[in-house]
């Protein structure tokens, strides 16, 4: 039986690095939706999303370097070296028109890429994203709970017990889906992963907020979960949609995933598939 999230293809980025990717083809003629996951998130983290999308485009997931099934980039994970990853995916399936749609940290990488590929972007989704004007995510609180968080979650994946924190998710999944991920969501190579993402992403993104990228023409949707939890509190999750709607403030579409926290590509696949058409139509 074919996976739920279509046909493996290898995508090799400009220094020699292989992309592991999957394809779900969609109607002939179809534009192409490309999917970018959240910081320690696989191509795994959309097989609830993705199906949606294949009733009305080809949609293509994959797995950024060091995460799922891509071999690690001895270059580093800057934000700048992620879009640029994602530049070479666009470049390896064709001029498009995409849809570009991120999740969490997602949200800035496909900002990034779509401001500097060559190929047709004919919009955005970004799900939940992480947004330069959001003041909480440069505060000494938030980053000392982030290196709290990567230094006990290489602990427990080290001792294989990450998954443990990911039940949800993992109940919610596809069966298909559900075995990648216990065989690539939670392991220590995520975690180093995530950890050199880390190192610089605040800091490039911090930046941005004098320079931000500026995808020309390019129609953007953000949609916000409704809900505190998965991390956010009420505090956190009012300042990240204040953030969002900053976002699409001179032109945009601001949609409230009012069952979700941050995982709304989990908790409402419809939704976010909903937004993605809106967006073709």
């Amino acid at each position: 039986m074919a996976h739920v999230q279509g046909e493996p293809e290898w995508v090799s980025a400009r220094d020699g690095r292989r992309l592991y990717a999957m394809v779900l083809p969609g109607p002939e003629n179809a534009p192409t939706v490309v999917f970018e996951a959240g910081a320690g998130a696989s191509r795994s983290s959309w097989g609830l999303v993705q199906p949606l999308v294949a009733e009305f485009a080809r949609a293509v997931v994959y797995d950024r370097s060091g995460l799922g099934r891509s071999a690690p980039d001895s270059s580093g994970r800057t934000l700048d070296r992620m879009a640029g990853d994602l530049v070479d995916v666009l470049r390896h399936f064709g001029p498009g028109p995409y849809v570009l749609v991120g999740h969490s940290a997602g949200g800035p990488i496909v900002r990034l890429a779509a401001s500097r590929t060559t190929a047709r972007i004919a919009g955005l989704v970004l799900v939940d994203p992480a947004d330069e004007t959001a003041e909480v995510l440069f505060s000494p609180r938030f980053r000392t709970a982030e290196r709290v968080f990567l230094r006990a979650g290489r602990v427990l994946a080290a001792a294989g017990l990450l998954k443990f924190l990911y039940r949800p998710m993992l109940r919610a999944a596809p069966e298909d889906v559900r075995r990648d991920l216990a065989r690539e969501g939670f392991t220590p190579q995520v975690l180093r992963t995530q950890a050199e993402q880390a190192r610089t992403f605040l800091d490039e993104l911090a930046a941005w907020r004098t320079n931000p990228p500026a995808p020309a023409g390019c129609p953007v949707t953000v949609v916000s979960g409704g809900r505190a939890g998965d991390g956010m509190n009420a505090a956190v999750r009012a300042e990240a949609n204040a953030a969002h709607a900053q976002r699409v403030s001179s032109g945009g579409r601001h949609r409230i995933a009012e069952k979700s926290g941050h995982l709304v590509p989990v908790t409402e696949p419809e939704v976010v598939a909903g937004e993605i058409r809106r967006l073709l139509s």
